[in-house]
């Protein structure tokens, strides 16, 4: 029996506990800056198999490692969740772990907290099978990834010191190797004028009327934006408006609207600033472009934040950690697997979008069930998985 079908008969034998393990996770409400529980389940998981040491950081990330070799491989799964919107939209109880047919229902369920559940045992298959080498596995369990991507992995690497040679984010792709996606960034854009009654608008200057025909500008500027034929178009939404104004009879003064800006290959913070500042409307009204900043303060009282640019980041196709993932792929799925990219932004925007380190995703589950009312992860697939983040070290 080669390495390969022992992989896939250790990954099977592991099913029941697999399962057991996810259903915990869901069980364990995890949403962002909330995930001290759940951090310690997984921790008390990961001592059970036998990882070699597990450490829990200053911002509440979970690592545990298996291996002391010269090779440093990162594996990553985001442990918080969005919240559950309308319970009443639920058709189960979104933290009860059911599972049916073969299925796990809940949320999170697929983004993406069980991808940590297929990690963990991979590192058990390792162990067992003895398949250390040179290298040092790194799992990962981060936390607050669905507020700020990109900001734990930062915090792993540039504050804890771990930086790792590659890495894996274990987002859904349907079991697909993925190599890149699209960056972000979000922006507001502040117009003022001069409030008075409203029964006399005309001797204000309302700044919300200033605002319309910026709104319509940017959304004629979606339209012409950068294409990429792997990572796809350059994208500009308003998300949301508001404005300050006295009362309900009285011109407002101030008027902001949010942007969402997703980028493309060749398109940055700057250049994407600037195009805004660039419209004719905005110049009109000399409004105010300014990038968003994220803060907060983490399950473990450590106080963070960023700046709220996710960089674009793309893996060529012939890079050897994509090559290392289809081997892997080869052996959880016994066939080639489908080599694409991330519709949605991850962790990856740290890892390879800002500091440059080779990045790849392969994770279980489908990511268009992510933050809907229907989360739900196939039992099989976070098998196939483990066999994968087992393998991978293996072609490294």
């Amino acid at each position: 029996m080669n390495n390969a079908e022992l992989i896939r008969k250790a990954a099977n034998k592991y099913k029941k506990d697999i399962v057991a393990f996810a259903r915990n996770i869901i069980r364990t409400p995890s949403f962002s800056t909330q995930e001290g529980k759940l951090v310690e389940l997984i921790k008390k998981e990961m001592i059970k198999v036998g990882f070699d040491k597990v450490k829990i950081d200053a911002m509440g990330n979970i690592i545990g490692f298996i291996g002391h070799g010269k090779k440093k491989i990162m594996m990553d799964a985001h442990i918080d969740t969005v919240g559950i919107g309308d319970p009443k939209a639920w058709k189960i109880d979104p933290f009860a772990g059911i599972y049916k047919n073969d299925t796990i229902y809940g949320r999170g369920a697929t983004d993406q907290k069980l991808s940590m559940a297929s990690m963990v045992y991979a590192g058990k298959i390792i162990k067992d099978l003895k398949l250390q080498g040179d290298y040092t596995l790194m799992v990962v369990g981060s936390v607050m990834e669905e507020d700020c991507d990109g900001l734990p992995l930062l915090h792993i690497i540039n504050k804890e010191k771990l930086r790792p040679d590659f890495v894996v984010i274990t987002e859904p792709t349907d079991l697909k190797v993925y190599r890149g996606h699209r960056g972000r960034m979000e922006m507001k854009v502040i117009t003022k004028g001069r409030s008075c009654h409203a029964s006399a608008p005309e001797r204000g200057d309302n700044a919300v009327v200033k605002m319309a025909d910026i709104t319509k500008e940017i959304t004629a500027l979606n339209k012409k934006l950068k294409v990429d034929k792997f990572i796809g178009k350059g994208t500009v939404a308003v998300t949301a408006i508001e404005c300050k104004t006295p009362s309900y009879n009285a011109v407002p003064d101030e008027c902001t609207i949010y942007l969402d800006r997703r980028l493309t290959i060749g398109e940055t913070l700057k250049s994407s600033v600037a195009e805004i500042q660039r419209l004719p409307s905005v110049k009109r009204a000399k409004a105010k472009v300014e990038v968003l900043h994220y803060d907060a303060v983490a399950w473990t009282g450590l106080k963070v934040g960023q700046e709220k640019y996710f960089p674009t980041w793309v893996l060529p196709r012939a890079h050897k950690l994509v090559n290392a993932g289809v081997e892997a792929g080869k052996v959880a799925l016994k066939k080639m697997p489908v080599v694409d990219k991330w519709v949605f932004s991850t962790n990856g925007v740290a890892s390879a979008g800002r500091l440059g380190i080779p990045t790849i995703g392969f994770g279980p589950g489908n990511e268009v069930h992510a933050h809907t009312v229907n989360e739900f992860m196939p039992a099989e697939d976070l098998v196939k998985a483990a066999a994968f983040y087992a393998a991978l070290p293996q072609f490294l």
